[in-house]
């Protein structure tokens, strides 16, 4: 069949037989161009090959040479190794043989004889005396006439399945694009950005004729990628600046009131954010602003500060938090602050019953016994109970939603029409890599948290095994005699059978005998609120000198005085979480410690998290580490951003392409805000496809 085109369903090829058909749909191809848009994860020049080694090396190489001998053992129960031990092509005088090894890989055994010759890529180490591959990748090479896709040139590596190896993909992939029309697919990218066109980018990119040509080709895949995704997050923006809204800012007496009685002055980045988000509240368009930065950089005042602005005016303001105990703390915080300023702070939870504000969902804490509707408070904290109706919004004008990548867009959604489309701001207690600016919280106007109050101190982090932990004893010790104050964590309440972790209950009674005479307290998730304040104001106050506790104490605890931090099972939270955990210290003028007792069996992965957080305090740096470590590809496929994963663009190594890119497509809205113009109907079934991938990501 020729003239293909990239919508074109596999089913129509009656080439390709029922069963591969059926093996490609398990795999998400239905049509020509999901196969095409299967990229090489790399590739190999075989038009020449490494040669062999004579010794371990730390990059991957690629060899072909003839099985000179294969072996299988078995060890006891079901285990097995087997080798295929490969000779050099060309016989190299200095030379020596390399075995290939797998560990339980039957199919392996089945695939490997003697005479063979394999094209082998993986990095050699040396083994009782041998050079060795561990688990290499190997294609068997097939004598074929000249002019092979499989040899003498730059041969792309596909990502392989289930029955689908490599070898596969590559031919059914060089088919399809000897059989696809060359205009069957109109560049979307717009000709200022770049020219290239979009058939001949794909084929080099699978089939590249040299280095510079498959550069080229990235280039403009990568780009087309890119401005796809910053087309839906430009349509957003447009859609958010023409809906209606209404200025809730009329002065900011109560914000100056708040700040006059606080015991410390605030910093020129919280500032110069409260500045913008004023700014923003006297518009009558809706506001879309995202509040972030490092921990202890004051987001939660900045944010406070936002609502009182609203109060001000005339309107309601509610924060939503993502568990009820982050609701809690903040409840706890915001009553403290706003009691003397005369606002009025609630408490809304789905799983809390206490009845005072006469509220059907959950219950309301903050508005005095016998006081009804008509005194619904002036701000609202909570957490997903906040979207059903009958919560108590009369006049939402601001809605403050914390730690946003934990909520869906339909969630955000249904609180925004809570209200005459409040203004919504985004506070994240993770700093955002720029990258992440661009891209997941693109359509957001942004307030960066780039400085740290004065006066604080510094914070040596050490990772120790847990053998060390009677010399973390003695440490602890000295400070506290000194005067100081601690936390201990853990990442469980109660032990667990499944998971070899200590757990806070448990470890609380060791604690108490290990630092007596020293006063310990206990936190953790089950403890109600008031309990809970009473806990933390006996350590504010000093009278508890050490508190062991879950991550409940991640965010909002500041006490100046705890200088010691000791995180147990270190490896089992997240880097950014041990870095909000870290920040519980650090705040007040005493050089501050943070130990990470790690289990003798962490891994090197989490060894290298730890290293991390040892090297370095900076939480921007940290967060980048983080979306390294976990790929923003994952980050990115979400259904908080609507935005489909990266297949091929690399959000750190691309940045200036995607400056290009949103730059384009940021153009673009600004000449044609509805894209009518007839070359811009196109750019029209971006939005559909992302649509239809934002309502498919959420449940």
């Amino acid at each position: 069949m020729e003239g293909l085109q990239l919508e074109t369903p596999l089913g129509e090829l009656e080439w390709i037989a029922p069963a591969r058909q059926r093996q490609l749909e398990r795999f998400g191809w239905r049509t020509v161009g999901d196969v095409l848009g299967h990229f090489p994860k790399r590739y190999e020049d075989r038009t020449r090959f490494d040669r062999f080694p004579s010794g371990e090396s730390g990059e991957a190489i690629c060899v072909c040479g003839t099985v000179k001998q294969t072996s299988l053992r078995r060890f006891r129960g079901s285990q097995r190794m087997f080798d295929a031990i490969l000779e050099e092509d060309d016989a190299h005088a200095l030379s020596v043989p390399l075995v290939c090894r797998w560990f339980n890989a039957y199919w392996v055994e089945k695939a490997i004889i003697q005479g063979q010759r394999l094209v082998v890529y993986g990095k050699p180490k040396v083994s009782g005396g041998k050079v060795v591959i561990s688990h290499p990748e190997f294609e068997v090479v097939v004598e074929e006439a000249e002019g092979s896709i499989h040899l003498q040139r730059i041969v792309p590596i596909h990502r392989a399945t289930e029955g689908l190896t490599p070898r596969m993909i590559r031919q059914l992939v060089w088919d399809l694009l000897e059989k696809v029309n060359g205009q069957s697919e109109e560049g979307l990218l717009p000709g200022s950005l770049d020219a290239t066109s979009r058939m001949w980018a794909l084929r080099q990119i699978h089939f590249p004729d040299s280095g510079e040509s498959l550069g080229v080709a990235r280039r403009h895949l990568v780009l087309t990628e890119f401005f796809a995704m910053q087309v839906v997050i430009a349509a957003k923006r447009v859609e958010q600046a023409g809906q209606d809204g209404a200025a809730h800012y009329v002065g900011r007496k109560l914000v100056d009131r708040l700040h006059a009685g606080l015991p410390f002055g605030l910093t020129g980045a919280q500032v110069r954010s409260i500045g913008e988000i004023g700014d923003d509240l006297a518009l009558a368009r809706p506001m879309n602003r995202l509040l972030h930065g490092d921990v202890g950089s004051g987001k939660t005042l900045v944010a406070l500060s936002a609502m009182l602005m609203a109060v001000e005016a005339g309107y309601q303001a509610a924060l939503m938090a993502p568990t009820q105990i982050l609701a809690e703390q903040h409840y706890l915080t915001m009553r403290r602050l706003c009691e003397p300023l005369g606002v009025r702070v609630g408490l809304r939870t789905a799983s809390r019953s206490e009845e005072s504000g006469e509220v059907e969902v959950g219950g309301l804490f903050g508005v005095e016994e016998g006081e009804g509707k008509e005194k619904v408070p002036d701000i609202l904290v909570g957490t997903h109970a906040l979207l059903y109706e009958g919560v108590g919004f009369e006049r939402l004008g601001l809605a403050v939603i914390d730690e946003q990548h934990k909520f869906g867009v339909m969630q955000r959604a249904r609180l925004k029409a809570q209200g005459v489309t409040p203004d919504i701001l985004v506070m994240t207690a993770t700093p955002i890599p720029r990258t992440l600016t661009m891209t997941l919280y693109g359509d957001l106007d942004v307030s960066t948290l780039d400085e740290l109050p004065k006066n604080r101190g510094k914070i040596v982090t050490a990772a120790r095994d847990v053998a060390k932990l009677p010399e973390a004893v003695k440490f602890l010790r000295e400070h506290l005699e000194a005067g100081r104050q601690a936390y201990i964590v853990y990442p469980l309440i109660d032990e667990s059978e499944k998971m070899e972790v200590k757990a806070a209950g448990v470890e609380f009674k060791k604690w108490q005998e290990l630092l007596k005479p020293m006063s310990c307290g206990l936190l953790h998730g089950r403890i109600g609120p008031e309990e809970k304040e009473t806990i933390m104001e006996g350590f504010r106050l000093g009278t508890t000198q050490v508190l062991v506790a879950t991550t409940v104490i991640e965010v909002g605890i500041d006490v100046p005085n705890a200088n010691l931090m000791l995180i147990e099972n270190a490896e089992r939270f997240g880097l950014a979480q041990l870095h909000q955990l870290r920040g519980r210290v650090g705040r007040g003028e005493h050089k501050s410690y943070c130990i990470l007792l790690h289990s003798g069996k962490v891994t090197e992965e989490g060894l290298e998290k730890l290293r991390i957080l040892e090297g370095t305090g900076d939480g921007f740096k940290i967060a980048e580490a983080d979306l390294r470590r976990r790929g923003p590809g994952d980050i990115l496929g979400t259904a908080q951003s609507g935005l489909a994963p990266l297949k091929l663009g690399d959000l750190f190594t691309d940045d200036d392409l995607m400056r290009l890119a949103r730059n384009a497509a940021f153009l673009l809205f600004e000449r044609d805000p509805k894209l009518e113009a007839v070359e811009n109907l196109k750019y029209r079934k971006i939005l559909e496809e992302a649509q239809k991938f934002m309502l498919s990501q959420v449940s």
